[in-house]
């Protein structure tokens, strides 16, 4: 009987600290640590100062390119940490931002979210940087990014690279229903560790964890979960419907930039599709498919498929990953 209630002191004890210690993240991720140093771009949009958070890794041996990386909407520029290091390791100039609504960068109270937007303020923290032409790879909803950016500055685009991005199909044509942004609001305020980690083991790695994904899904929780939670909610609210109402897939064909994309052939992922009905929900998220599909309507498209694997094959299979997108980049 002491055993067992020992057993359960402790167990409330780890969940209580684990709950402080993500809650002690501010709504900029203050108190989360960077791989590498984080600086500021300060600068106005919309009649309003705003912050961007990024890193800007320098290799030793440089080898004259420059890697953007452009995160999820459930990812940050950390978790790009892998990555950063096998490219940086092989002389790219990697620069990593946090756009802006997202980890350590400005939430604006209001905002009119686009993925222009977005891809204008990329390209002007570039030019801050003194970055004229770029491989720009996105993850997920950066993928949607990357794909905007390339469509809007292909003289500025080396190369567009891809890895599971969302916006492959438009979910709102094939019956997903419209949400408010004050139904994603009410939505995201119940965001939580518990919530987090059972949708990405769901959705994003066919139902397998590992350990080192806890500190990813502490980071997402200890910003929805701080002291800013609910400006945080609220801009993720304003994301979701940019995500859900502005589609990138028909324009596919106008991409005028050599494309890699790296899928995972597993992943589901469908933003919206939880209130959707059976019908369509199976219609939707089917990456098997979707990466086929998107590389026919891409000009001068490669495909790469992780067979098995979910949403982020860059960090289910590293190695496997780092090595083909580095031979990809090569070509």
């Amino acid at each position: 009987m002491l055993r067992k209630y020992i057993q359960g002191s402790l167990a409330a004890t780890l969940l209580f600290t684990a709950q402080a210690q993500a809650a002690s993240y501010g709504e900029n991720l203050e108190g989360f640590a960077y791989p590498w140093p984080l600086q500021h771009s300060d600068f106005t949009s919309q009649q309003q100062t705003l912050r961007m958070g990024y890193m800007d890794i320098k290799p030793q041996n440089a080898n004259g390119q420059t890697v953007v990386l452009l995160h999820g909407k459930n990812f940050c520029a950390a978790t790009w940490e892998g990555t950063i290091r096998a490219l940086s390791e092989k002389g790219y100039r990697v620069v990593a931002p946090d756009q802006i609504g997202f980890c350590t960068s400005t939430k604006p109270k209001s905002y009119q979210y686009s993925f222009q937007q977005l891809a204008e303020n990329t390209h002007r923290l570039l030019e801050t940087l003194g970055v004229e032409r770029a491989i720009v790879m996105g993850h997920s909803t950066g993928g949607m990014l990357a794909t905007r950016y390339a469509l809007m500055y292909p003289e500025q685009t080396e190369k567009l690279v891809m890895v599971n991005p969302i916006g492959l199909e438009d979910w709102k044509a094939k019956g997903v229903p419209w949400r408010s942004v004050d139904e994603w609001y009410k939505r995201e305020l119940k965001t939580s560790a518990e919530s987090i980690k059972a949708y990405e083991q769901k959705t994003y790695y066919m139902g397998r964890w590992k350990p080192e994904y806890d500190k990813w899904v502490d980071m997402l929780a200890g910003m929805n979960n701080g002291p800013g939670k609910a400006n945080v909610a609220w801009n993720s609210a304003l994301i979701y419907d940019m995500i859900a109402t502005q589609p990138v897939v028909y324009e596919f064909p106008h991409l005028k930039v050599p494309t890699t994309l790296f899928i995972g052939t597993g992943d589901t992922t469908a933003p919206g599709s939880d209130t959707a009905p059976d019908a369509v929900k199976k219609a939707v998220g089917n990456y098997q498919e979707l990466g086929k599909a998107a590389a026919k309507a891409i000009p001068n498209a490669t495909l790469i498929e992780f067979d098995g694997m979910g949403h982020a094959p860059q960090m289910e299979a590293p190695e496997k990953f780092h090595a083909l997108l580095l031979e990809a980049l090569a070509k």
